[in-house]
């Protein structure tokens, strides 16, 4: 046994456990079971007295002796110099520890062991595992029914009173005058508390209300169905929406709330209160931080919504990938902000090329194009079989996302759809029909596909974007309902996979001619010439398609030539290999000033040379190779690959032009 200093001579008993870390300080460690968790779980264990010394307004207590009605901190400093001054204190050295403080007012929190109500949980979570095991729950992503089948593996009796001043108040009545441990009431009422308690008490009694309230997770843990009219199993709502499909929710609230709801569901209704449990990720950062006030880094969605708009920030969080976390940065705000935009913009080219409200037979004609035949699918020009081909594709892939689950994506998928199929490609295509074809039929074609492809990306963007798509929907022409009641599109559509692979060869030679005009610095407005040569099978199609041809690569109309061997200029063009069994020649006369872009490019490569040169210097002084760090060095060696590299791609680009300038002399 230990006597306890300024204690009366109060005793304590000397004992050994794993739990103290023999190697640290002196390997002896006071125990204080009424202040301290992991010492009450010891205490409890071993059998020892839990006393508390403190009261609740941080003055200790009659137990504390001497010290009684002092306040904590000056109790402290009080038994310091006590304990020096009998010489009992052997020495004071400075020691850093984590002080619990209150999040509000960031007072020290002082642990106390008091009294209060809990739940027996065992029992509940047996029936909360088992739902999982069946299957009548199933909690997305998969990998987090670890962590739900080992937090109710493992878990502890509820603590369910919370000493708040608003909240849920705990139902139960004490008895003026007797021991409220022993003697107590549970009601659903005070009435119903007080009539109970004349039953067993006698009429002249007096009852108070426990001034303790529910902790919020109980609280919330009812959610499913009380919200619902339960404990009325009848009503209405009760009927319809209990149990319901999905819980969507973030990851970290699984046990403390989705945990609980299907545990107390099981329990009072006997049925599981939703099928799936779909989790989020938190959002964070750009940095990856937590969000909190103490960091700063807290960002309000409000003035988000201010300057990127509602459904840009919608769509930001809806890419994410269920279960991960989110760093919430302006560069994807930004990003999702111009796709809005792309949207609203398109949906504007759309509404702009649509026939005027009182042309009846324009809009007879065009609501008379289906879609969802193979034939009427045939019928259509390439550009325009490709782009309806490819939504049919689309409206499959998210229709399997969506019942899959997998949001982040149906919003990538359909973004890619938008912004790199429709937007870049079918509606720059369309511009030829509309205003170059001369030929009213084409034109109406053009805008039926419009039209129809707009009407279904809206459908499949409205759960992510609903402002921006409903604006949209209810501009176009004829509309009978709002897009939120709309029917979801039609799957397995027809889709010609041959023509989209056509279609891809022609978009091939469209992009190898843009990235040859880039790469001579030929001016956006001018028109050149090409030969395209293919075969018989892929001239056909490509030549059908003259028109987008020439307006998406800046081609001169009148000298596009289709042939199946190369031009008698082969010589001096620029050759283009697009895919395979499809190319292109390029007169280079045609792009640039020969002489001229020889002197400049005869300049570019002496200059490069003397950089070349500079780097190689470098590498072949020992003094450099020993002394430089090796980070250093490796970078100088890659530079010098890349300056050899661009010096050759700029010799072979000279002896073209300059071969060229000899053949045509």
């Amino acid at each position: 046994m230990a006597i306890v200093p300024m204690t009366y001579g109060r005793h304590v008993p000397i004992i050994s456990d794993k739990f103290v870390d023999k190697d640290f300080g002196t390997g002896v460690l006071k125990i204080s079971p009424g202040h301290d968790h992991n010492d009450y779980l010891l205490a409890r264990k071993l059998g020892l007295p839990i006393l508390n010394v403190m009261n609740k307004d941080g003055t200790l207590n009659e137990v504390a002796g001497l010290y009684c009605g002092l306040d904590r901190f000056e109790a402290r400093k009080k038994l310091w110099c006590e304990l020096e001054e009998t010489d009992l204190a052997v020495k004071k050295e400075p020691y850093t520890l984590r002080v619990p403080r209150s999040q509000r007012g960031g007072e020290v929190i002082e642990p106390l062991v008091s009294k209060q109500w809990f739940v027996t949980m065992e029992p509940l979570a047996e029936k909360a595992l088992r739902a999982v095991e069946k299957g009548e729950l199933t909690i997305m992503p998969e990998r987090f029914e670890k962590i739900y089948n080992h937090w109710l593996s493992n878990i502890k009796d509820w603590c369910i009173s919370r000493q708040l001043w608003w909240g849920h108040r705990i139902p139960v009545w004490y008895i003026v005058g007797k021991d409220c441990e022993e003697e107590y009431i549970v009601a659903r009422s005070a009435e119903e508390a007080l009539i109970k308690a004349c039953d067993k008490y006698g009429k002249e009694i007096e009852i108070y209300q426990d001034p303790d309230v529910l902790d919020t997770w109980f609280s919330s843990a009812l959610w499913p169905f009380s919200t619902l009219g339960w404990p009325d199993v009848s009503a209405e709502d009760f009927k319809r929406f209990y149990p319901t499909t999905m819980l969507e929710t973030g990851h970290d609230i699984l046990f403390f709330w989705v945990a609980r709801m299907v545990m107390m569901g099981i329990e009072f209704t006997g049925t599981v209160p939703f099928s799936y449990v779909y989790l989020h990720g938190l959002i964070r950062d750009s940095e990856g931080r937590k969000m909190s006030k103490t960091l700063g880094n807290v960002i309000d969605p409000l003035d988000t919504i201010k300057e990127f708009g509602t459904d840009a920030l919608r769509f930001t969080l809806a890419l994410g990938t269920a279960g991960q976390d989110l760093n919430l940065s302006t560069e994807r705000l930004t990003a999702n902000k111009a796709f809005t935009n792309k949207l609203w913009n398109a949906g504007k080219f759309v509404l702009q090329n649509l026939p005027d409200r009182d042309n009846v037979s324009g809009w007879q004609t065009i609501q008379a194009y289906k879609f969802d035949m193979e034939e009427s699918l045939l019928r259509l020009p390439l550009s325009e079989c490709w782009v309806v081909s490819k939504l049919h594709l689309l409206i499959d892939a998210v229709t399997e996302s969506y019942n899959k689950f997998f949001f982040g994506e149906v919003g990538r998928e359909t973004y890619d759809f938008i912004w790199g199929d429709f937007a870049d490609w079918y509606i720059e295509a369309s511009k030829a029909r509309l205003y170059h074809s001369g030929d009213d039929s084409v034109a109406l074609v053009a805008q039926a596909v419009l039209l129809y492809v707009f009407e279904s990306i809206l459908k499949l963007l409205h759960p992510f974007m609903p402002f921006v798509t409903e604006e949209l929907w209810q501009a176009l022409p004829n509309r009978k309902e709002a897009l939120i009641i709309s029917s979801w599109p039609q799957t397995s559509l027809p889709r010609n996979t041959t023509l989209v692979k056509r279609f891809e060869n022609l978009q091939a030679l469209t992009r190898a001619i843009r990235n040859a005009r880039a790469e001579y610095s030929v001016e956006p407005a001018k028109r050149i010439s090409a030969s395209i040569v293919a075969s018989e099978e892929v001239i056909q199609y490509i030549s059908e398609e003259k028109e987008v041809l020439a307006l998406l690569s800046r081609l001169d109309l009148d000298n596009i030539h289709f042939t199946d061997s190369p031009p008698g200029d082969a010589k001096q063009s620029v050759h283009l290999v697009a895919s395979e069994g499809l190319e292109a020649y390029l007169p280079l006369a045609d792009m640039v000033d020969i002489s001229a872009e020889v002197q400049r490019l005869s300049k570019r490569l002496s200059k490069m040379q003397t950089e070349y040169e500079g780097l190689k210097a470098r590498l072949k002084s020992p003094k450099f190779i020993e002394k430089a760090p090796e980070d250093i060095v490796r970078g100088v060696q890659q530079k010098a690959a890349e300056a050899e590299e661009k010096i050759n791609l700029t010799k072979n680009r000279l002896d073209f032009l300059k071969s060229t300038v000899l053949v045509s002399q």
